[in-house]
């Protein structure tokens, strides 16, 4: 195991936090046996990503189950090469000599000095090199516990029992794609445990939407029962910090009983749920609303009362989007209510959102933004958009009597459109959208959704 655990009282410590031990093993050998682990054989548990809530996600599982060295085995896979620049390294040195607890760590791991000598500009440090320190590059001031990280993808995931997509939706293709090369002679096969949010838009040979879970099948092959998905109201660094929080693995009852109870700890409840399509496509469109929200709350100075409305709207359009795409969709309410809640209150598209509108950050600068990372709303504005506006897929007016592309009763989003992917409007067009005073009441958009005439199996690739 990677770091340093002592034992006192009982009691774990890992990076400097209490951990207690009680029921962690027999829950650790109760998975075991369900994946027919002998004994000698570790549980090979591998993230693959290292942004924010995948770099958190592995510490959690390292923090919990890593003092069982001799059953489980938790690693990390990121690309190496990604130089940490000199005002990311200032800061990450008044980081680590804030914590005594990190410090400590450090100078008795004997890994201090080179974070002095990138302080002074004498080292280049690299992003896979402070991981195995357990600092994220996208989340510097939350220090994880030490990570064991690999940089060579086959030696990471080629004995993997359960991978975490913890990549950006549109990496996720591709990585797993060249995964399925190196798992070609395997006899058991894998759990995967996707985190990706966002989604892809395919014209042909209908318009469909293709999800990150969709896009780890079509590359590696495996029966669909063992690819989950997990989301909640999650912010990564809060839920490090021990912040009470709860999230939803969906999927086939095959796994994501077993996996709900093996990742559940005191302050993080994971339930479990059959609804992976909704939840899945939320996460998506979460990311969309959330550049609007932070938009919105730059032009007002925070107003609760213009936020309030555009939460309104903005969920009616949510509700519609997954009335589209399933014939019972999960209500949003719940977890999932909570997961848009708290994406369009303090995410990182929200944030991004925020700084477009002040004239912080403009459109140039692209959408993988240092410090924060891929910010995946802007790619999915631009699927959502073409996706929904096909004639293919024309929905009856409720109150012109005619066909529409289903586009045309999402206002936000056509507006989002045209600020973030065609650029014809400034972010001021945000406010502009909300206070048409031809925009229907939200409960109606609702209303029509719910009557399920609008359901389109085949935007799933269903026939």
């Amino acid at each position: 195991m990677v770091g340093s655990i002592e034992r006192v009282g009982g009691n774990l410590y890992s990076n400097g936090s209490i951990q207690h031990g009680n029921g962690l093993e027999e829950k650790l050998d109760e998975f075991r046996r369900l994946l027919g682990k002998a004994d000698g054989d570790p549980l090979r548990i591998v993230g693959v990503g290292a942004g924010a809530w995948g770099s958190v996600f592995a510490a959690l599982l390292q923090d919990n189950y890593g003092p069982y060295r001799e059953k489980v085995q938790i690693r990390i896979w990121r690309r190496p090469g990604r130089a940490v620049d000199r005002a990311t390294a200032e800061h990450l040195f008044e980081v680590i000599n804030s914590r005594e607890d990190v410090l400590r760590r450090l100078i008795r791991r004997c890994a201090y000095l080179k974070y002095v000598e990138a302080r002074l500009g004498d080292r280049t440090l690299y992003a896979d090199e402070i991981l195995k320190d357990g600092f994220c590059l996208n989340m510097i001031d939350t220090p994880l516990c030490p990570l064991k990280v690999v940089t060579n993808l086959q030696e990471a995931v080629w004995d993997a029992d359960i991978v975490v997509n913890g990549l950006p939706s549109t990496e996720t293709r591709e990585v797993f794609e060249e995964i399925s090369n190196y798992w070609k002679e395997r006899i058991t096969v894998p759990i995967i445990i996707s985190l990706a949010k966002g989604i892809e838009a395919a014209l042909d040979p209908v318009p469909h939407i293709i999800t990150p879970t969709q896009m780890i099948k079509r590359a590696i092959g495996i029966p669909m029962e063992n690819i989950l998905y997990l989301g909640g109201p999650n912010i990564a660094s809060e839920i490090y910090n021990k912040e009470y929080a709860n999230a939803r693995i969906c999927g086939a009852e095959k796994w994501r009983k077993p996996l709900a109870k093996f990742l559940r700890q005191p302050h993080f409840t994971v339930w479990d749920n059959s609804d992976l399509i909704t939840h899945e496509v939320m996460g998506g469109l979460k990311n969309v609303y959330a550049i609007g929200a932070g938009m919105v709350a730059a032009l007002t100075n925070e107003s609760a009362t213009s936020k309030s409305v555009y939460f309104a709207h903005c969920t009616s359009e949510m509700i519609f989007i997954t009335h589209l795409l399933a014939e019972e969709p999960e209500k949003l309410a719940g977890p999932l209510l909570a997961d848009t809640y708290v994406t369009l209150l303090k995410g990182r598209n929200a944030w991004y959102g925020q700084m477009l509108a002040k004239g912080e950050l403009n459109l140039d600068m692209g959408d993988s933004i240092s410090g924060k990372g891929m910010i995946q709303g802007v790619s999915a504005v631009e699927a959502f958009y073409e996706l929904l506006s096909q004639s293919s897929l024309n929905v009856l007016h409720p109150e012109e009597n005619k066909p529409v592309a289903p586009v045309e009763l999402c206002p936000i989003l056509k507006t989002l459109y045209k600020i973030l992917i065609t650029r014809e409007q400034s972010s001021q067009a945000i406010l502009q959208a909300l206070r048409d005073e031809n925009l229907n009441d939200p409960r109606e958009r609702i209303e029509i959704a719910q009557t399920h005439a609008f359901y389109k199996p085949l935007l799933l690739g269903q026939h």
